[in-house]
């Protein structure tokens, strides 16, 4: 049986699209920083936990993912964006393409590849965007140093070997090099490859900054469907950080432009942003445990989860990687989903040991709570064991989603989700937040440790000198404009609501 927190939970949803919409209409675009710039558009707390599901879904490729490669100076992507509850927002950043040189908004996946943009004509793709952004599209024809990648090219070859490019076998040599990518939820682009310049700031070893460039190859699409057609949330592109031979990171690396570490670096509070960088972010505190040799993803070898310090009764071969199993990092991905069997465990052991104060109840399938202590004091932590014995402390921040509040009392709801069906872990960024991720791949390992992501990071150069890298630093133009974002729902409907699920509704554990 349904119980009867859904229906308030429904009018949430009903409330935020109905106060998004004239909030829209209200507010006039506040400018967008000019530095390449990385935005949040899902944020982690007051969104109903089916649609981050369903953007998650959204995000995660059918088809491989890989990683980077480099060496010279530290490219850097300063964050923006917001985890605000009741802000819109997703991941993005500014590439500058071309000559004359063109900026573009394109959303960062770190489980994908290829860096792509809208070109025109296009089938399918949206002309305006719901993120007060002004909509771009990429013509070869008008830039002095662009060239369409023939089938003939060497380029393309590598390419067709990995999946990402397509040539049909009646088409000749000098045919375009073709690409179809096809998302979870159905949607997809395809398009071609082109070969022009990108443009972007370089942290050197004497500790200046430079506007640099390098010829890249990268995807002209010309057809989009399912969700990438949509203008709520509507970018130019996606630039995928991943290691195959046409992805950016491994271009830039065989150039000698970046080293082959990437870092990130994601500010968990309301204000958001973070770093984000081609580089190794240097702290004391950085933990290291090896990523797992010739895997399509960024996988971790899991061992064990702890809560209070207590280890789950959780088989380890759960864990084991495989073509059906492991545990994956995953910045493209909004929430944490734990393979099937460690769901329930893991779900059980926070219920048994919240504080006696807290009030649980179940909402859609998920396991709630409510509580007018701070989460530290009445939540556990949890700890997840890799391999070698490195630990990795998940606060309860880092496993809730604060799904609404009203006086004292905050309702918190488990951010993990069940992988139904299925034995694969995934650490998206409810429990990346606040931490430094270092992807070593020369040494293909990975650290982390707690940071406070609004500070400055040390990065090391390939000179083996360390730079300090703020974040937000770097403007291309001189002239910061940031998005406005759009608040979903007024402090009072939200106060009704949630009174209503508190003192109305509810089953107590």
């Amino acid at each position: 049986m349904r119980p009867p927190e859904v229906a308030v939970a429904a009018l949430l949803l009903v409330a935020a699209a109905a106060v998004a919409a004239a909030a829209a209409a209200a507010e006039s675009a506040a400018p967008l920083p000019a530095a390449l710039r990385l935005q949040r558009a899902v944020p982690h707390q007051g969104v109903p936990l089916e649609e981050l599901r369903r953007r998650d879904a959204a995000r995660h490729r059918v088809s491989r993912r890989r990683l980077l490669g480099g060496v010279a100076g530290v490219v850097d992507f300063p964050v923006e964006g917001s985890a605000n509850p009741y802000m819109v927002g997703l991941y993005f950043t500014r590439v500058k393409l071309g000559n004359p040189a063109k900026e573009f908004f394109v959303q960062i996946d770190t489980g994908s590849d290829i860096l792509w943009v809208t070109c025109s004509p296009c089938t399918g793709c949206p002309t305006s965007s719901g993120l007060n952004i002004q909509l771009e599209s990429f013509n070869p024809d008008s830039s002095s140093t662009a060239s369409r990648i023939t089938c003939s090219d060497d380029r393309c070859t590598a390419g067709f070997q990995t999946g990402e490019a397509i040539c049909q076998t009646s088409n000749s040599q000098s045919s375009p090099c073709g690409y179809t990518f096809t998302y979870g939820d159905g949607s997809g682009t395809s398009g071609y490859y082109v070969s022009d310049t990108m443009f972007f700031e370089t942290v050197m070893g004497n500790e200046q900054t430079a506007n640099s460039s390098a010829s890249i190859v990268f995807g002209c699409s010309n057809s989009q469907s399912g969700d990438l057609t949509k203008a709520d949330r509507a970018v130019d592109g996606i630039f995928g950080f991943g290691q195959h031979q046409l992805s950016v990171i491994s271009q830039l690396n065989s150039l000698g432009v970046s080293p082959k570490v990437f870092s990130h670096c994601l500010k968990g509070s309301d204000n958001g942003g973070g770093i984000l960088v081609l580089g190794e972010i240097v702290e004391p505190g950085l933990v290291y445990t090896p990523l797992v040799p010739s895997q399509p993803h960024y996988n971790l070898n899991l061992e064990s989860i702890a809560v209070n310090g207590q280890k789950l009764p959780i088989d380890s071969s759960l864990f084991t990687t495989s073509n059906t199993q492991g545990t994956i990092v995953d910045s493209g991905t909004t929430l944490a989903y734990l393979a099937d069997g460690a769901y329930d465990p893991f779900v059980s052991a926070i219920a048994a040991a919240v504080s006696p104060s807290v009030r649980s109840l179940v909402s859609k399938g998920s396991q709630c709570f409510i509580t007018s202590s701070s989460v530290d004091s009445s939540f556990p932590t949890v700890t997840l064991y890799f391999m070698g014995g490195v630990a990795m402390s998940v606060k309860p921040e880092n496993y809730l989603l604060q799904q609404a509040s009203v006086d004292n009392s905050v309702l918190w709801c488990i951010g993990w989700q069940r992988n139904q069906g299925q034995e694969i872990t995934i650490l998206g960024d409810l429990v990346l937040k606040d931490k430094i991720f270092v992807y070593d791949l020369a040494n293909m390992r990975m650290g982390w440790a707690d940071y406070d992501c609004s500070m400055s990071v040390n990065v090391t150069t390939s000179s083996g000198k360390n730079q300090y890298v703020n974040t937000g630093q770097f403007d291309v133009n001189g002239s910061a404009r940031r998005a406005s974002y759009k608040s979903l729902i007024p402090a009072g409907i939200v106060t009704m609501l949630v009174h209503m699920l508190i003192f109305g509704t509810g089953s107590r554990r």
